[in-house]
């Protein structure tokens, strides 16, 4: 009996097409641009969640990692991504504005002022974020704050009276900020990210406003030695897949590959912030002069900010968006 079981079942495995154990494994390979190298903590990072990721899934999903910008600007990794030539992408708050526009609201300039706040804020409206991102063509895996943005500049700045004497440089594909400043009366020069530097030493701008790890990286404070201890946004930043490539990664290993990305989030906002600080120091050895806000001067700031700020909702900024935000804070104010 037994030997007629055994028989039976090797004449029911021959007529399967192909049995499980001789199936070749599939494998999903997903390409991810990032503009950060490798020697970095996004880059570390990245690195780690490959394995993780080829962990987890038993080999079938590869992440396969082009840092250092090898793939294009952000504007070039969006085309990429929606032609499925990459299939995922580390994008920044002007990146995640072209799938979403209203996260372009959250750099809206000295809105949020400091992480307290801007924590305050994500809570409420991430989750909004993420939903917007995707109901389109993208699934959002993280978004994390990147640090903040601020002014760098040949000469010292207390106040917006010092910067609007200097020729602000900012980057082509940032139209909303750009927008922003020039209406509150600063002399703009639109110059791409890869010519800023040799526009400071040349003399055709004088300032930018800028993350202090990408300004210490890229040596921008060796002409721009001023730094305003004033946060102009926060720089948020983000993993975003196309949809197609979401929807081919096998159903049973998203929650744990969601949940490895979450976690790998988490370190990176914390190395960033580590990350900025130490920039800053490091900067400060080298030359940079720390311009030190007071508490008047930034009212200053803040002042001159709300003039205009209102004339750019509805256009520049999403009125909805900024609302809510402006509730989360005049709320949190208030307790504090």
């Amino acid at each position: 009996m037994r030997k007629k079981l055994i028989v039976l079942l090797l004449s029911a495995l021959a007529l399967l097409p192909l049995s499980a154990q001789n199936r070749p494994r599939r494998q999903i390979t997903i390409k991810l641009a990032s503009m950060v190298p490798d020697n970095t903590p996004w880059g570390a990072a990245l690195n780690k969640l490959a394995a993780e990721w080829a962990a987890a899934t038993n080999g079938e999903v590869k992440l396969q990692i082009y840092a250092s910008g090898t793939q294009g600007s952000e504007d070039a990794v969006l085309q990429k991504l929606n032609m499925n030539g990459i299939q995922a992408a580390v994008l920044t708050s002007f990146g995640l504005n072209k799938i979403a526009p209203e996260i372009m609201t959250l750099s809206c300039p000295f809105f949020i002022r400091d992480s307290g706040e801007l924590n305050e804020v994500l809570k409420a409206v991430k989750p909004d974020f993420e939903a917007r991102i995707n109901s389109g063509n993208y699934y959002s895996l993280i978004m994390i704050n990147g640090g903040w943005v601020r002014f760098f500049s040949r000469d010292p700045v207390f106040v917006p009276s010092d910067l609007k004497r200097q020729k602000v440089g900012t980057s082509p594909s940032e139209p909303e900020l750009a927008q922003a400043f020039k209406a509150m009366g600063y002399r703009i020069e639109p110059v791409d990210q890869t010519r800023l530097l040799i526009a400071l030493n040349g003399g055709s701008i004088d300032a930018i406003y800028q993350s202090p790890i990408l300004t210490a990286g890229y040596q921008y404070f060796g002409v721009a030695k001023n730094m305003a201890s004033i946060n102009i946004a926060p720089f948020m930043a983000g993993i975003v897949l196309n949809k197609h490539a979401w929807q081919s990664i096998p159903d049973q290993y998203k929650p744990e590959l969601i949940r490895l990305t979450k976690k790998a989030g988490l370190e990176i906002e914390a190395s960033l912030l580590k990350l900025e600080n130490d920039a800053i120091a490091t900067m400060s050895k080298h030359g940079l002069k720390i311009n030190q806000v007071n508490p008047q001067q930034q009212q200053i700031w803040y002042d001159d900010a709300n003039r205009v700020v209102p004339a750019l909702l509805g256009s520049t900024f999403d009125r909805a968006t900024y609302n809510k935000i402006d509730g989360i804070l005049r709320e949190y104010r208030r307790k504090r």
